[in-house]
């Protein structure tokens, strides 16, 4: 059994996320010991795992919390739970593409700075001026 605190350490997530997540039952089966305290057991840490992912893609909590009640109805809802997670996948995908462009142009900009230093050149690319030939969009 785990605290909320040691369930935060090890997930890497906030206290007050684990206490927020849970008031909204995303954690359908935790348990409180005898001083009211929540005790996570290893299949709980499951439940922060997919909430975890499900949220740093962006998923509504309400979607979330939907995901979860299908999830303990059981296997008559294991289509629409694989639905919701090719969603999912399919928005984390397009995300890495934009993070992709993004990294894209932060090395353009980290070499064209690089070289600015060790040339002393000027800086023609600043977003004041108007002469940069890198597009960044």
């Amino acid at each position: 059994m785990y605290t909320i605190k040691e369930v935060a350490e090890r997930m890497e997530v906030s206290e007050h996320t684990l206490r927020f997540w849970a008031k909204n039952g995303f954690f359908p089966y935790i348990k409180r010991n005898e001083n009211n305290i929540r005790q996570f057991t290893e299949e709980d840490l499951e439940w922060v795992q997919i909430v975890k992912c499900l949220r740093s893609i962006g998923t509504e909590n309400k979607a979330i919390k939907k995901y979860i009640d299908l999830c303990t109805i059981g296997d008559s809802t294991i289509a629409e739970r694989f639905e919701i997670i090719k969603d999912t996948k399919k928005k984390a995908l397009e995300r890495m593409d934009e993070l992709k462009k993004q990294l894209e142009l932060l090395d353009w900009k980290e070499n064209y700075y690089n070289n600015l230093i060790n040339n002393k050149g000027i800086d023609r690319c600043n977003p004041l001026n108007n002469d940069c030939q890198k597009v960044t969009t």
